[in-house]
């Protein structure tokens, strides 16, 4: 049986990526944020850019090891090396930001939290952003939601005070507000190297 394995996302992902994400959302639903739970994933056309930009992984699993979550669609998306069946488990996407990587998205599906699963996702993201030349990431989520700002600042992530940030970045903030992120607390990290 294959291990996970982190790999560049693909055109043939997009359905996975897009189940997954429907399926973590409702975590957002159990803390009172139905809206952010009936949010759209990402479309088709903007994971394409974001694949063809280089800034988009899928975390891979053998099929069969989640639990299953009500209501969610199975995410298996491909095949390993020896033809076993593997599901997507989590994704990352991201942009350069003020020359920086910033993450815009990591979801792990529910069926595989708690398993160390999205700090991979996060390093391998990191490590790409490495040798690209970028030593600083930074990530926008909200404040008081345990699987968030706690979650980041768990692996190295420091609130970033909105004096240092760039234009890019308070362009960000202000079009997720306009989304209508900002009706619950939200914060702005970084974290260098």
């Amino acid at each position: 049986m294959t291990e996970e394995m982190i790999r560049a996302m693909t055109p043939a992902d997009f359905r996975a990526v897009q189940d997954l994400e429907r399926a973590a959302g409702e975590l957002f639903r159990q803390a009172g944020m139905d809206s952010i739970a009936d949010d759209d994933p990402f479309s088709d056309a903007e994971l394409a850019a974001t694949v063809a930009e280089g800034w988009a992984w899928v975390l891979t699993v053998p099929d069969g090891g989640a639990a299953p979550v009500p209501g969610a669609v199975d995410a298996v998306g491909d095949t390993d090396a020896v033809g076993g069946a593997v599901a997507v488990a989590g994704y990352a996407v991201g942009e350069v930001v003020d020359g920086a990587a910033h993450l815009e998205q990591l979801s792990v599906h529910p069926g595989h939290a708690r398993q160390g699963l999205g700090a991979r996702l996060l390093d391998h993201f990191r490590a790409v952003a490495r040798e690209r030349g970028m030593g600083r990431t930074t990530l926008t989520t909200f404040r008081e939601i345990p699987w968030n700002a706690a979650y980041y600042a768990r692996l190295g992530f420091t609130v970033l005070p909105e004096a240092e940030w760039g234009p890019e970045l308070r362009a960000k903030v202000a079009e997720e507000a306009a989304h209508g992120l900002d009706r619950w607390p939200r914060v702005v990290m970084v974290a260098e190297g």
